[in-house]
């Protein structure tokens, strides 16, 4: 491969937005190396910023071709830091950090290649926030395409745990892959070997990232989940009375749903949720394609699965999240690896996973419940790895079999039924109202203050459905009811809403 660069590009502007621990600097460092060595004064800087995630950094690397005819100085002068509209190749190691190389202009469509990865490293922001408060993966794709000369872009994450690399390999063979750059396979290859660590295994990522560069698909969204397909009579069983019973707008949801709920506790439990499901489809008529049924098939299913001390023990020794854990760290064989969670149970998750009749009079009574919280106040660093706590929380996790004699368990199939019963209730004369009401569930997640919370802005939106019911634009005002009341934690939002549609806050 031979690549000749117009005269006018002499000088080459790159840069890097990389977060902690992906390899920027080393990335930077290849670029650098294979630069200098093949005909190019080149530079580099780093800049250290947050990003609410870890902390990410731009690296920027500008180069000036040697011996250029009409050169007046044996040693260019080159910038510090990247000038917006000044950028030939900007490398983003994240979806979010090439959204954020185009707000600050570094990409531009007469110039810029912008290679960068398509999966997501979420915010704090984004993962904290009352309802969805993920970024649109799709607009940032959109906006790559339409705003850079050229868009690369795959899932170089993923690529790089395939190979058994790093991602940054995969971003420098990417690079390579992209045909930006004067420089050949071959010298990229060399600044590999030149750095002397884990060479083979860079130089596996290196092929890997190149080969996908050059036949790179640049769709960031996930296909839509497939229904997985049963393995036991029992699922079968329930696949071939969801198929009966629901119209296939609904039916994958409901797939999905009673295979989450059998494995959350058994397929008793899933036949529960199947005869709940088919008392709202004996409601629907069918409006905007089945929506009331779709919608009591996604959010039933998460409330039947609510999160309690039963659930999080389980998922926390599971073998599918020690090998998901072990993958992303890259452990080698012959090494040992220790996992610690910190955890804090307070008296009321504890309390709730006891039997009602035991768990009732310790939180009614003020002295006992006081001196039994002092017990729990604070959290506990647990190694999971080791073999007393592995098996304190398997003792833990086997109470699913005790779940329905739970305190927990009554109160939120007590709750469940309440919230039903309004959605039917609604159903009668409103059908897109009754679906409002069901899609109301997306503020009851998480566990302790952040179910609470989200708890109580639920019961505030039920007593707003009762109030609206029979108003013409009852389901259009619980819906901006709901979004407002995902804005903000402070609830601001949700009484301003209510406030506007004459409603007691």
């Amino acid at each position: 491969m031979e690549i000749t660069l117009p005269a006018d590009r002499d000088r080459i502007t790159i840069a890097i937005l990389a977060l902690g621990g992906q390899g920027g600097g080393v990335l930077a460092d290849w670029i650098l190396e294979v630069a200098n060595r093949n005909g190019y004064d080149a530079q580099g800087t780093s800049v250290p910023g947050v990003a609410q995630r870890t902390g990410s950094t731009v690296y920027y690397i500008e180069m000036a071709r040697r011996g250029v005819a009409g050169a007046n100085h044996p040693d260019p002068v080159l910038a510090l830091m990247p000038v917006p509209g000044d950028v030939d190749i900007v490398i983003a190691s994240e979806l979010m950090e090439a959204g954020r190389a185009i707000l600050r202009g570094f990409v531009t469509e007469d110039r810029t290649t912008l290679i960068g990865s398509t999966h997501r490293i979420y915010a704090i922001s984004e993962k904290s926030a009352p309802g969805d408060g993920l970024a649109s993966s799709r607009r940032i794709v959109d906006a790559a395409k339409r705003r850079a000369a050229r868009f690369i872009g795959f899932d170089m994450d993923e690529a790089a745990g395939k190979s058994g690399s790093v991602i940054s390999s995969i971003m420098f063979g990417a690079l390579a892959g992209s045909e930006a750059l004067p420089f050949t396979r071959e010298m990229f290859e060399e600044a590999i070997r030149h750095g002397g660590k884990a060479v083979e295994a860079n130089l596996k990522g290196f092929a890997t990232g190149m080969a996908q560069a050059q036949t790179a698909a640049t769709e960031a969204d996930a296909p839509a989940i497939a229904a997985p397909e049963p393995t036991t009579e029992a699922g079968r069983a329930i696949k071939a009375r969801i198929e009966a019973m629901l119209p296939p707008a609904a039916q994958p949801l409901a797939i999905v749903g009673a295979a989450r709920l059998m494995d959350y506790q058994d397929a008793a439990y899933a036949g529960l949720y199947l005869d709940r499901l088919a008392a709202i489809r004996a409601l629907d008529d069918g409006t905007d394609d089945w929506r009331l049924t779709a919608e009591a098939a996604r959010h039933l299913a998460l409330w039947m699965a609510y999160e309690d001390t039963i659930r999080v023990a389980d998922l926390k020794i599971r073998a599918t999240r020690s090998a998901r854990v072990a993958r992303e760290v890259r452990l080698a064989d012959g090494q040992l690896l220790s996992v610690t969670e910190f955890m804090h149970p307070r008296l009321q998750e504890i309390c709730e996973t006891l039997p009602g009749w035991v768990a009732a009079p310790i939180l009614r009574s003020g002295w006992l419940r006081r001196r039994l919280e002092t017990v729990f106040a604070r959290g506990r660093h647990v190694e999971t790895t080791r073999l007393r706590w592995f098996l304190m929380l398997r003792l833990v996790a086997a109470m699913r079999t005790r779940r329905r004699s739970t305190l927990r368990y009554a109160e939120e199939q007590e709750r469940i039924e309440h919230w039903l019963d309004l959605a039917r209730e609604a159903a009668a004369h409103d059908v897109r109202l009754a679906a409002e009401i069901l899609s109301c569930q997306r503020l009851i997640k998480g566990y302790a203050d952040t179910f609470e919370r989200g708890l109580a802005r639920f019961g505030t939106l039920m007593t707003a459905a009762r109030s609206l019911a029979g108003r013409a634009d009852a389901a259009q005002r619980l819906a901006a009811l709901r979004e407002a009341a995902l804005k903000d934690e402070q609830g601001t939002a949700l009484s301003a809403c209510l406030s506007e549609a004459g409603l007691a806050a």
